[in-house]
């Protein structure tokens, strides 16, 4: 006698629904962004990495007034310190730069990760063939992104806090307004003098490059575009803008190994 009672059918290999089961049993390191639209994820990606580049970009050409000597570079220095001073508090400036930095990073970090986790879930078993193969920068950003995250931490503690990583002639600033005292030019130069240190800022250079080319490069695709003439147009911009950091903040290095800048 054939049994009227029927198991219920499995879900076919590579089904969605296991994967959205696994995802929400599994600890996210940003519940919140787990649950925002891919469009507004990307968004929030285009435009942090937007800011970001921007901030570098300007930092690299701050940094350009090293070749104009001590005097105008630790000038450049003390105006970012005491800009606005009394009506903004020493440091407003650059309390006010890091904020939204900071702000930017945990966002462009949140974002990214969903993205990551999303398209890792959206796999499935079966690899897809005849697929564009993407670029060693495209294969690498979320690596690339940990590797400049982890470099930041090393620049502060170098530079602004003179701590851990820091050259043993390391000089903090001193006073306030018309009073400030900064060595920013001494610093830089000692802690570029030594060789590890001059390796790594080198190395790490060329990894922001990477990253700053495919960041650009994909805002315009996050962003809706797709113009043909404004793809090339903006593919040439982003490859410049990454090119000019990449050779500027990596110059550095080695001019003051070689003595150029001393």
């Amino acid at each position: 006698m054939r049994s009227t009672s029927q198991e219920p059918a499995a879900p076919p290999l590579g089904d969605s629904l296991p994967a959205r089961s696994h995802a929400s049993r599994t600890s996210h390191p940003f519940p919140a962004a787990r649950r925002l639209p891919h469009a507004v994820l990307k968004t929030t990606m285009a435009v942090t990495g937007s800011i970001m580049g921007l901030f570098v970009l300007v930092h690299m050409i701050g940094n350009l007034k090293v070749f104009q000597g001590p005097q105008a570079y630790n000038g450049y220095a003390a105006m970012l310190r005491s800009f606005a001073y009394p009506l903004l508090p020493h440091e407003g400036l650059l309390w006010a730069l890091r904020v939204v930095l900071l702000a930017c990073i945990l966002a462009h970090a949140a974002a990214g990760t969903a993205l990551w986790r999303r398209a890792r879930l959206a796999r499935g078993p079966h690899r897809r063939r005849g697929l564009l193969p993407r670029s060693f920068a495209a294969r690498t950003m979320l690596l690339s992104g940990a590797v400049i995250g982890a470099f930041v931490v090393v620049h502060l503690l170098d530079l602004t806090l003179g701590r851990l990583v820091a050259s043993p002639d390391y000089q903090p600033p001193s006073g306030h307004g018309p009073h400030l005292e900064v060595h920013a030019y001494a610093n830089l130069v000692a802690s570029l003098s030594r060789p590890w240190m001059a390796l790594l800022y080198t190395a790490v250079m060329v990894v922001i490059g990477l990253h700053l080319a495919q960041g650009l490069w994909s805002v315009l695709h996050d962003l809706g575009g797709t113009a043909p003439r404004l793809r090339r147009i903006w593919l040439a911009l982003a490859l410049l803008v990454a090119l000019a950091i990449t050779a500027g903040n990596g110059a550095l290095p080695l001019l003051v190994l070689t003595g150029v800048i001393s």
